[in-house]
């Protein structure tokens, strides 16, 4: 059925819940389990300051959620594939999905206003729409 699995976590409530799904499918379908973090740069810095300070503190954080999500994976007996790309959520998963050749993409489903929804729209439902693989949304 699936045998590579990405996970989308970027350290929220929502993608810790997709990171317990993925790795349970992972172990019961003997799927290799990549997870992908997307380190988004500020739009339009002001300085080359900002764009490194806020790198670094992006490394940092991410560095906890790759090394959570590596300690869960293997407790559970599944070994974790994590990678970290700069740019934006969107085209950095779905570029990923296509190179790595995932076929599931687990993502946590992060609840806004429904105003913000239809002006803004969500990561999850762009991802959902053009995501080459199928997607699955852990509420």
């Amino acid at each position: 059925m699936y045998r590579r699995i990405l996970v989308a976590n970027d350290g929220s409530e929502g993608a810790e819940k997709a990171l317990a799904t993925a790795i349970v499918l992972a172990r019961k379908l003997k799927a290799k389990l990549l997870m992908v973090s997307v380190e988004e740069l500020p739009q339009f810095p002001a300085s080359v300051e900002e764009v490194v300070e806020e790198r670094q503190e992006e490394n940092r954080r991410f560095e906890r959620v790759i090394d959570g999500a590596a300690k869960r994976a293997k407790s559970a007996g599944v070994k974790l594939e994590p990678h970290v790309l700069a740019g934006h959520a969107v085209p950095a998963i779905t570029e990923f999905i296509e190179r790595e050749r995932c076929d599931l993409l687990v993502i946590g489903f992060m609840g806004h206003s429904a105003l913000y929804n239809r002006l803004i729209g969500s990561t999850t439902d762009r991802l959902v729409e053009i995501a080459p693989c199928a997607v699955l949304v852990v509420k």
